[in-house]
């Protein structure tokens, strides 16, 4: 019942249930996982159990307060950015976009970071979770329970506090507020203070099953079982990669076009068009240009396979296993049948590598136009090794 919107994870909400049931629930948890395998949606139907109440059957109103997300004692603390609007001295936090983060997630628990800060009016800012949110959170959770039971505060993408923020948060963690319990939400656990890490219950979450985002293609989104079992093989057990594939202004086309563009200018040396795709990539706002590089690494990947299952031969068992390793849409083989050449066991390090130092650069703010200038620069020395 309260986990509905969940995709599979049966055995990860049966862990969650069974800490209730055996009293042997944690003040703090963080549930670890890859991006689009359910970990919001997750939290949020085991706050829906917890403020519920103890296995009785809950009222009428507590219900209707749980499906709107709008129970009292559920907090939720989320990264944000500063809007022009806002005094220099402001710090941003989650309340200062309630109205945003509630139509984003009532409409569904699985949404990217772009998503967000598109729904914030921020898509070419870095979200983060600012000390000011950490005193709020503060101020709320020393409250008593409105209901008398369970304060649930979720925390989406916990490794964005900043320094400030992070060792208040650890403070809070040290010494919990009375029947208070944290589900942290987190992408990146190796970014969090160790002590943070230390403080929490870890439960790791596994890629959606293959059949489940099947069986959900055909349920929720109408498919027919051959579309479902394409695009389920596709999304690699990312449900928001699921539904990227269905998108008509799909972003996967539009980096594939970056990617084509970067290859080939590389390969015909043309530095002139090399810097004319880096100024276009400066503009693109730094969650999308992570998002690109994280797209590239996979191409890249891809077209590795593919070129080893041409070198080995179609018909040789190897062929067969590369292939059901290969991953690409129709769109992407196209290109890979004269491309995957040029990537192969002496460079396919190497690139990863650069790609991978690119993310880092944008990650620290460095300028986005040398990064992705001098990554297409190297791309010309790399694309010849053989």
């Amino acid at each position: 019942m309260f986990f509905e919107q969940v995709i599979g994870q049966k055995d990860t909400q049966e862990r969650l249930l069974q800490l209730v049931r055996e009293e042997r629930l944690p003040h703090a948890l963080m549930l670890c996982g890859p991006a689009g395998c359910g970990k919001l949606a997750l939290a949020i139907g085991f706050a829906k159990v917890l403020l519920a109440g103890n296995g009785q059957q809950p009222s009428a109103n507590t219900m209707a307060m749980l499906d709107k997300l709008e129970h009292p004692d559920l907090h939720f603390t989320y990264p944000t950015i500063k809007l022009p609007s806002m005094s220099s001295e402001h710090k941003p936090v989650s309340d200062d976009f309630a109205r945003e983060w509630h139509e984003l997630i009532t409409a569904g628990p699985y949404f990217t970071m772009a998503q967000w800060l598109e729904q914030m009016g921020g898509e070419n800012q870095q979200a983060i979770i600012t000390a000011g949110e950490s005193d709020a959170l503060i101020r709320k959770l020393s409250l008593k329970s409105s209901q008398g039971g369970y304060k649930v505060s979720i925390v989406w993408l916990p490794e964005r506090m900043n320094i400030e923020c992070a060792n208040k948060i650890l403070k809070l963690l040290e010494e919990p507020p009375h029947q208070t319990v944290f589900i942290m939400v987190c992408q990146e656990p190796d970014r969090l203070l160790e002590t943070i890490r230390s403080r929490v219950q870890r439960i790791d979450v596994r890629r959606i099953d293959d059949n489940d985002i099947r069986q959900a293609l055909m349920e929720r989104r109408g498919l027919s079982e051959d579309q479902a079992q394409r695009i389920s093989r596709m999304a690699n057990g990312n449900w928001l990669a699921a539904l990227e594939m269905l998108g008509a202004d799909s972003e996967n086309d539009y980096f594939l076009q970056l990617f084509q563009t970067l290859m080939r200018q590389a390969y015909l040396r043309n530095v002139k068009g090399m810097k004319a795709w880096s100024e276009q990539m400066a503009t693109l706002g730094r969650e999308r240009q992570k998002r690109f590089l994280e797209y590239f690494l996979r191409l890249v990947r891809e077209n590795f396979m593919y070129n080893f299952q041409q070198s080995v031969g179609e018909t040789s068992p190897a062929a067969h296993d590369a292939k059901e390793l290969c991953y690409m849409t129709q769109n992407e083989e196209d290109f890979a049948r004269n491309f995957a050449r040029f990537i192969n066991e002496a460079n396919i390090l190497p690139i990863t590598d650069l790609a991978t130092r690119c993310i880092r650069d944008i990650g620290q703010n460095a300028n986005a136009k040398i990064v992705f200038f001098d990554m297409a620069l190297q791309m010309i020395i790399l694309l010849i090794q053989k």
